[in-house]
């Protein structure tokens, strides 16, 4: 894979980091970091996101209301971006 090719997932990851030194690692090697370092819910939104999918069903399907969502977010992208996990993001 070239290393200029960027996935819904990398794209949505580089929306929400606010200072990236470094690009990316490639798709598989990112979702390997985020499912270790993400909850299984948090994981899930992110992926929405980045798939543009409706955020509603999968709201359903984790039981989560609108408040629990938005703090949910806020934890998710406070997470991404800490230094920590960036560097393990980064190549």
């Amino acid at each position: 894979m070239d290393t200029n090719d960027t996935t819904p997932l990398m794209d949505e990851v580089e929306k929400h980091v606010r200072k990236l030194i470094k690009p990316l690692k490639d798709e598989d090697e990112l979702k390997k970091v985020l499912k270790v370092k993400l909850t299984k819910k948090e994981f899930k939104v992110l992926n929405a996101w980045a798939n543009e999918d409706d955020i509603k069903p999968l709201l359903e399907k984790l039981s989560l209301d609108e408040d629990r969502y938005g703090e949910l977010s806020l934890k998710l992208i406070k997470k991404l971006n800490q230094e920590k996990l960036k560097q393990e993001m980064m190549i």
